[in-house]
This record gives C-alpha cells, sequence and structure tokens, in this order.
C-alpha cells in the first residue's frame, strides 16, 4: 500500500522530463511530486503548471533557488533576479497542484566565493538575500525553505551547515515565510539534530521533510551519494519521530541523486521508492487523518 504522504522528488527520476515524472509517480498511485526548476523551465512554467493540474498530484516544493553568497556584483544582482523568478514559480505549480499543495521554495546557500576563506561573510550575505527575497515570498505566499547540506559541501555548495545555522538565520523572519527544509541526507549526522528539530517545530519552521539514506564508500562524485531509505546507516526511526513530534502534518518527500537509480525505468523507480519508504520511514509516522496528512 502506498503512503498517502509519501511525495517523490523528481530528481529522484532525474533523467524523466516532466510529462513522464508526473504520470509515473501518478501510475505508482503516489499522491504528490517535488519539482525541479529546468524541467518546468523546458516546458514553460504555464504549460507545466497545466500539466500539473492534469496529473492530480499535490505539490509539495520547488527545487531548487539560492546560490547567493557572493559580494555586491551584477552576479549577486543576476542572483536575486533568479530568486524571484523562482518564487513565482512556485507559487503558480502549488496552486496549480491538487488539493492541500504547498507554496515551497528550497534554497541552497551556495558555497564559498572565488578565492574567499570568508565563511562567516558568506553565511551573512545568506541572511541579507533573504531579507531582500522574503518580502517578495511573503505577498505570493510562499514559504522560502533553507536547506542546510552535509559539511563536505560548505566549500562549493552551501555554507549553511546545520539546521541549527539555518534556523538562526530565518529566525530573523516570520515563520511563514522563511523556514527550514529537514533533509535526513544533510542531518543524520549532526549530534545537535533531535535538539534542533524540535526547535524547528517549536518556531513553526519546518517547511518539508526530505528523505533518503548514507551509505559508504562515497562515490567519486559525493553528490550522487544517496540511497533508497533503508539501504544504508541513518536511523530513520529516531529522526521522523522527531519531527512528527512536532505536528508537522505535510507531505514526506524521497529525493534521491544516484546514477544507477537514474537508469532504472522511472516507474520502476518510483515503486521502488514506494516500497522503501513504507519500510523504512511509514513504521514511524503517527496516524492522522486524511485532511490533515493533506494540509
Amino acid at each position: 500500500m502506498i503512503d498517502p504522504r509519501l511525495s517523490i522528488n523528481q530528481a529522484t527520476i532525474k533523467y524523466a522530463d516532466l510529462k513522464t515524472a508526473l504520470s509515473v509517480t501518478a501510475q505508482a498511485g503516489v499522491e504528490a511530486i517535488g519539482l525541479w526548476r529546468e524541467p518546468v523551465q523546458e516546458v514553460g512554467l504555464a504549460t507545466a503548471a497545466s500539466m500539473l493540474t492534469d496529473s492530480g498530484l499535490r505539490f509539495t516544493t520547488h527545487c531548487r533557488s539560492g546560490f547567493f553568497t557572493m559580494p555586491e556584483s551584477p552576479q549577486r544582482r543576476a542572483s536575486i533576479a533568479d530568486n524571484l523568478v523562482a518564487i513565482e514559480e512556485a507559487a503558480t505549480l502549488a496552486a496549480a497542484g491538487a488539493d492541500g499543495s504547498t507554496a515551497v521554495l528550497v534554497l541552497v546557500a551556495g558555497g564559498l566565493p572565488d578565492g574567499s576563506r570568508d565563511i562567516v561573510g558568506a553565511r551573512e550575505r545568506v541572511r541579507d538575500a533573504i531579507g531582500e527575497l522574503a518580502p517578495h515570498a511573503s505577498a505570493a505566499g510562499v514559504t522560502l525553505a533553507i536547506e542546510p547540506l552535509h559539511p563536505m559541501f560548505a566549500s562549493d555548495r552551501c555554507v549553511i551547515s546545520t539546521l541549527g545555522q539555518a534556523l538562526d538565520i530565518a529566525s530573523d523572519f516570520d515563520p511563514a515565510t522563511v523556514g527550514a527544509a529537514v533533509d535526513t541526507f544533510h542531518i543524520f549526522w549532526d549530534p545537535d539534530v533531535l535538539d534542533s528539530i524540535a526547535r524547528a517545530g517549536s518556531e513553526g519552521r519546518i517547511a518539508t521533510y526530505q528523505v533518503c539514506d548514507w551509505n559508504t564508500p562515497l562515490p567519486a562524485d559525493v553528490l550522487l551519494s544517496r540511497h533508497y531509505p533503508g539501504d544504508g546507516v541513518i536511523d530513520f526511526e529516531s529522526l521522523t519521530r522527531a519531527v512528527i513530534a512536532t505536528g508537522y502534518h505535510r507531505d514526506i518527500e524521497v529525493e534521491i541523486f544516484n546514477k544507477e537509480i537514474w537508469h532504472t525505468d522511472p516507474l520502476i523507480a518510483v515503486q521502488r521508492t514506494a516500497a522503501a519508504f513504507a519500510a523504512a520511514v511509514s513504521p514511524h509516522l503517527t496516524p492522522i487523518s486524511t485532511e490533515q496528512s493533506h494540509a
């Protein structure tokens, strides 16, 4: 049986175009999907929104925007402008999704600017950028979800490495406008993770909960080292129970970057994802009503 709270993040079936991703997700009996900007832009926002509506799927997150750690420059202005476009995309897609869809835009901060060793300054520029974006997100009804990434990505992808750091930045803003993405792959290692999840819940800042597994040895490209839930070392019981204890009632995405999975037939990959989720995550979800799970 497919868990009604499962959402397939489109990255899990990266080689499928938007039409295929929507089709196989629905065909597998999954009720929700998180989309990525590139496939949406390939068909155009209006067409993507229409396709999403026709699929009958809920929309859970839009991935990804951010990448604004550079000093003030034309490059930074271009990044801010692109983030504003992403906010519009998230709002449009949420309106096109089935009842219960949420408008969540995942933000990956960006790494150290070329030639810089000033990681503290880079984090402050993340705070400043979100300060620029927050009024636009609020007006559009979009929640900006700051996603901390594992420290191995601090230099090139994300200077925000812990959920606590993400919450420290988010605390400057309304929780409805700026929250955090809780991704098991990136935060399972953190000795303060359970306290940080509790804090995120008490502040109303868990914008999305994403799951996949970690296993070693890591491939040469560590970005592609994610696995189906249950195929690695992550303790989904403690993390999931901590998230659910906060009152989190939205859908839960599986987001996997793994070439072997990408080369799998997308329908089979979605079916395997659903089975893995049912075995590794579903047993730790507190039963709630269907109405609540779609809120």
